[in-house]
């Protein structure tokens, strides 16, 4: 297992991991197989999202804050970020990616992104790679598997 740090430097922010899960990816000669991530914190979450658009990224963030505010008179969480535990929940801590010929699968402008809901904070992102059989280069994007 490999992990990613990440210092996010907001209280709320969307923090883009694909250049990293590249790097990563590369430096293993990881070349088929699945990339399986996974955020060990339960007030932090993994999502895609675009990442050409700061603007898609910022709708993102808005549209949490109006659905989970940060202080609701029906939270019972004693250190108070329990908006942070319910957007984590909601978002989820696990991801899984493709990877054809030591390249991640994604859509055009797509990018894999730790969701930071009570930072600023350093983080962690446990990954996981696992092997299949090569595909020779080649990928079926009607049948990736």
């Amino acid at each position: 297992m490999e992990r990613l740090f990440v210092n996010t430097q907001s209280h709320t922010e969307l923090f883009e991991l694909t250049r990293d899960l590249k790097v990563l990816i590369a430096r293993n000669s990881f070349k088929d197989g699945v990339a399986h991530l996974f955020s060990p914190q339960s007030t932090a979450a993994l999502t895609f999202s675009d990442s050409a658009s700061l603007d898609v990224q910022y709708d993102l963030l808005c549209a949490l804050n109006v659905a989970v505010p940060w202080m609701q008179p029906h939270f019972r969480n004693p250190q108070g970020n329990s908006a942070a535990h319910v957007k984590a929940g909601m978002m989820g801590h696990c991801a899984a990616l493709f990877v054809v010929n030591g390249e991640l699968m994604l859509g055009q402008d797509q990018g894999i992104f730790l969701c930071e809901f009570d930072g600023p904070k350093q983080r962690q992102i446990w990954v996981q790679l696992e092997s299949s059989k090569s595909t020779g280069g080649k990928f079926d994007r009607s049948n990736p598997l």
